[in-house]
């Protein structure tokens, strides 16, 4: 049986090989394609959830992108210091809006802590504050823009003095890495798309053997 299944394989030519590798070749980008667009949504769900501060449906949003990552081959193209590069996954994505909110939180404890009238410059944080407030009018600013939290900190380091405020401040923050996501999936999965990345690989390593023994076969005919 063995030596029949042998016989039959080597029957099968080359040109009826490439024959069935062209159109699996289109089933398997339709379907990755699939697969991509469907953790996109995901992701833009999660993003939604962010934007809305909502932390309930953030947590479910990034557990339904975490489940359908893990179990599918997402192919993605992520930027990469201006560069463009192909990953499994995701690629990186950032809670903007949740990590502003924790940043805010720590500023408005800094101001509880550390904004009264002893520091021979006054309250520093309500000098920084004034200073910043017209800023964010003018430039159409909320009080959880990057910008307004970026004015702050550069309006609070102006005073010699501050350095406690500046040190508390900093330590306070919570860490970008907290609220930086990126699910990486797996090569391959037992599903449909996974089979038939399996049997196109298959088919492309035996036409390239191929082709290196005809190629073998023609140069040592050369020499002949």
């Amino acid at each position: 049986m063995k030596k029949r299944g042998r016989i039959k394989v080597r029957k099968i030519k080359t040109w009826q090989l490439i024959l069935v590798l062209v159109p699996l070749l289109f089933v398997d980008a339709t379907l990755l394609r699939n697969d991509h667009i469907r953790m996109t949504e995901l992701r833009d769900a999660v993003l939604q959830a962010d934007e809305k501060e909502d932390d309930e449906e953030i947590s479910r949003t990034l557990e339904e992108l975490k489940e359908f990552v893990f179990s599918n081959i997402v192919i993605n193209v992520v930027d990469d210091n201006g560069a463009q590069r192909i990953t499994f996954g995701t690629g990186p994505f950032y809670l903007e809006h949740q990590y502003l909110r924790a940043a805010n939180k720590a500023l408005d404890e800094a101001e509880k802590n550390l904004s009264d009238d002893s520091n021979p410059n006054g309250n520093i944080y309500k000098l920084a504050s004034d200073a910043c407030q017209g800023q964010a009018i003018s430039n159409g600013w909320s009080w959880d823009n990057p910008n307004y939290i970026n004015c702050m900190m550069s309006e609070i380091q102006k005073y010699p003095s501050a350095d406690e405020l500046q040190d508390k401040i900093v330590a306070s923050l919570p860490s970008t890495e907290l609220y930086r996501k990126n699910y990486a999936s797996p090569i391959f999965v037992p599903t449909l798309t996974g089979f038939l990345l399996l049997i196109t690989l298959i088919i492309i390593v035996v036409i390239f053997i191929r082709g290196i023994i005809w190629l073998i076969l023609r140069l040592s005919l050369l020499f002949i």
